[in-house]
């Protein structure tokens, strides 16, 4: 049974106008996620530093940062659990905000115990705030509403611009002083997230009448006598395998694209030569508001060039997938993942002839990792906002948690399998970029054999 504090009465809205609780979630959870991406813009780079951190090897660096990202990936599973049985939706986010607090906090110690006692907060943080705060976007609306696929677009939008700020404040901070005081930067990030909750919680606590997410078991006349789907007169396990399909290429994905937090930083830090451009380190001090000198430029500023991608290139794409669709040319899901998958190893071929045109021991320009990072955002665009909604359409109703959770198990595996960055200071650079590139080709080729089962068997995706 979920149990819930009582609240001030929710603001009515008209219902073809987003509700004000939307706004309030939009800034909870980009700050979560400023918070949540200085940390991770900065972990890896401080455990290499020789004097604010522990002067690690690259691969010992890797091995950490893709356990922590594993247990990450795994950690919304019991969250979200936990939330439905007996927390609620807002009481958990606030938990998970303490967590992350405390785990920034801990960061900002020079300890190898407070390192791993923070990772544990953190992870425990992450399980219950963000299964939590966007089912509680989904809460705002009733069911059939068509402002909610547009509310979730907004919401990403959230993440995306805490995403891209974070990496351009953690460099200023610790430019002027050091790593510690950026991680205590990100906690304060997350005090003003939760108290950004608890101040407007009127506005986002149940509003339809929900103490959780769940959905009436009973169902009602009207959804029971509906007319099933295409999707739902194929075989059961068909569809299962479908999915299964899609995992499999989900992994590979989530291996390669989370290297921007370690090999990929490593490679900006060490291989790239900021002075070389001529634009790049204006335009990093001027969305840094002067804050960042250009001639002291780490890895920590490339966390920001994937975000800023999204953030630019989502909508013009929304607007070419309707620009398809009235014409009757959209391609499906299953073809949308494989051109990302194929985009995915493009980008990377690309940074492979970066280390061939010098990169792999020396210096290269920027302007090979901003290219890199705008083809492969482009493939995240294709893949990686869509899977969730995938699983809730394809999966059969008796199944759909389980799916869920397999989705949320196959991030995690991708995340754990970044550990061949291991191999970061054994391969040349150019090698290394062309395993990764070669894997999600691989992925995509594989897709591209299966289409047609694909398509039979997830009808009308």
């Amino acid at each position: 049974m979920t149990t819930t504090q009582p609240s001030p009465a929710p603001v009515p809205h008209a219902p073809d106008r987003h509700p004000p609780g939307l706004a309030v979630l939009f800034a909870t959870e980009m700050w979560e996620r400023f918070s949540f991406y200085s940390m991770l813009a900065l972990f890896t780079l401080y455990l290499r530093d020789g004097h604010d951190g522990f002067g690690w090897t690259a691969a010992e660096a890797t091995r950490l940062y893709s356990t922590y990202l594993m247990c990450v990936y795994f950690s919304p599973l019991i969250g979200g659990w936990l939330a439905d049985w007996k927390l609620g939706y807002r009481r958990a986010v606030m938990i998970g905000g303490v967590f992350f607090m405390a785990g920034h906090l801990l960061l900002s110690l020079r300890s190898m115990a407070a390192v791993y006692a923070a990772l544990t907060c953190l992870v425990i943080g992450n399980g219950f705030f963000k299964p939590n705060v966007s089912s509680m976007v989904g809460n705002l609306y009733p069911e059939g509403s068509h402002l909610k696929d547009r509310a979730y677009n907004i919401f990403y939008m959230g993440i995306n611009v805490g995403a891209f700020i974070a990496p351009l404040v953690a460099e200023a901070v610790r430019q002027r002083v050091g790593f510690h005081p950026a991680f205590a930067v990100a906690a304060g990030g997350m005090l003003i997230s939760i108290s950004i909750l608890w101040w407007f919680r009127g506005l986002v606590e149940a509003p339809l009448g929900k103490a959780s997410g769940r959905s009436d078991p009973a169902g009602s006349p009207a959804s029971a006598a509906r007319t099933r789907t295409a999707v739902e007169e194929v075989p059961e396990s068909r569809r299962i395998l479908a999915l299964v399909t899609v995992f499999l290429v989900v992994i590979v994905f989530w291996m390669v694209f989370h290297q921007n937090g370690s090999t990929l930083t490593y490679w900006a830090n060490d291989n790239t030569e900021w002075s070389r451009s001529a634009v790049l380190p204006i335009i990093v001090q001027i969305l840094s508001l002067g804050t960042v000198s250009p001639d002291r430029i780490s890895g920590v500023v490339s966390n920001a060039i994937n975000p800023f991608f999204v953030i630019t290139l989502t909508f013009p794409l929304i607007w070419f997938w309707k620009l398809l669709d009235r014409r009757g040319l959209e391609p499906s899901t299953p073809v949308k993942i494989m051109c990302g998958m194929f985009l995915t190893g493009a980008s990377f071929f690309l940074l492979a002839l970066a280390g061939l045109s010098g990169g792999d021991a020396g210096r290269v320009s920027p302007w090979w990792l901003v290219g890199a990072y705008a083809i492969i955002t482009t493939g995240e665009l294709m893949l990686s906002p869509m899977g969730l909604s995938l699983v809730s359409k394809v999966a059969p109703s008796r199944y759909v948690g389980v799916m869920m959770g397999g989705w949320f198990a196959a991030t995690a595996i991708g995340n754990k399998l970044t550990m061949i960055g291991v191999y970061w200071e054994v391969w040349p650079h150019s090698t290394f970029f062309f395993t990764l590139g070669a894997c999600a080709v691989a992925m995509g080729f594989v897709l591209f054999f299966l289409i047609r089962p694909l398509k039979r068997w997830m009808p009308g995706v």
